[in-house]
C-alpha cells in the first residue's frame, strides 16, 4: 500500500504543481491579451483621429470649392454687366444726335422726316430701356451733384425755382442703377 500512498501523494502534488502553474498561466495569458487589447485600443484612437482629420481637411475643401464656385459665378455676372454697360454706353452719342435731328426737323415743313426718326429714337429708347438704361429727370428738379453736371447758372425767374434745374443740355443716364452719364444742365440761382 504504501506504493499506491506514494503514487497518490505523487498525483496530489503534480494536481498541485499544475493547480499552480496554471494561475500563473492564466496571468501570462491576461498580460498578453490585455498588451494586445491596449494595442487594438491606440490603433483604434489612430485610425479615429484620421478618420476626424480627413473629414474635416474634406470640408474645408468642399468649402473653398464652394466659395470659388461663388466667386467665378458673380465674376461671370460682372462680365457680362460690364460688357452690356460698355455697349450701351456706345450707344448714348446715338441717342444724341437722334434728339438733335429731332429738335432740328421740329422746324421743317417735312412732318414725315420727324416722324421717322422719332420711330427710330422710341425703338432704340425702348430697348435700351428693357436692357436697363434709365434717362436722369432733371428739369424742374433741385439740382443734385450724384445726378447732375452744372454748365452754368442763370438768375431764378422766380423765387421758387432757385437751386433747381432749369434746362438740359445733355440728357444723363443710368444703367441697373449705375451712372453712366451725367445731365449736363443749367442751374437757377
Amino acid at each position: 500500500m504504501s506504493k499506491e500512498n506514494d503514487n497518490i501523494e505523487e498525483m496530489a502534488q503534480e494536481t498541485a504543481q499544475e493547480a499552480q502553474q496554471e494561475p500563473v498561466k492564466e496571468q501570462k495569458a491576461d498580460k498578453k491579451k490585455s498588451k494586445k487589447d491596449d494595442g487594438l485600443q491606440k490603433k483604434v484612437d489612430e485610425l479615429t483621429d484620421k478618420l476626424a482629420k480627413e473629414k474635416e481637411d474634406y470640408t474645408r475643401l468642399m468649402a473653398e470649392f464652394e466659395t470659388f464656385r461663388r466667386r467665378s459665378a458673380e465674376e461671370r455676372l460682372s462680365l457680362v454687366a460690364s460688357a452690356a454697360a460698355d455697349t450701351i454706353k456706345g450707344f448714348l452719342p446715338v441717342l444724341d444726335d437722334l434728339d438733335a435731328a429731332m429738335k432740328v426737323l421740329e422746324n421743317a415743313e417735312d412732318k414725315s422726316s420727324l416722324e421717322g426718326i422719332q420711330l427710330i429714337y422710341n425703338k432704340l429708347m425702348d430697348y435700351l430701356k428693357s436692357c436697363g438704361l434709365e434717362t436722369i429727370d432733371a428739369v424742374g428738379k433741385d439740382f443734385d451733384t450724384d445726378f447732375h453736371e452744372a454748365l452754368t447758372q442763370i438768375p431764378a425767374p422766380t423765387p421758387d425755382m432757385k437751386g433747381k434745374v432749369i434746362e438740359v443740355f445733355k440728357p444723363g443716364y443710368t444703367f441697373k442703377g449705375k451712372i453712366m452719364r451725367f445731365a449736363k444742365v443749367v442751374v437757377a440761382c
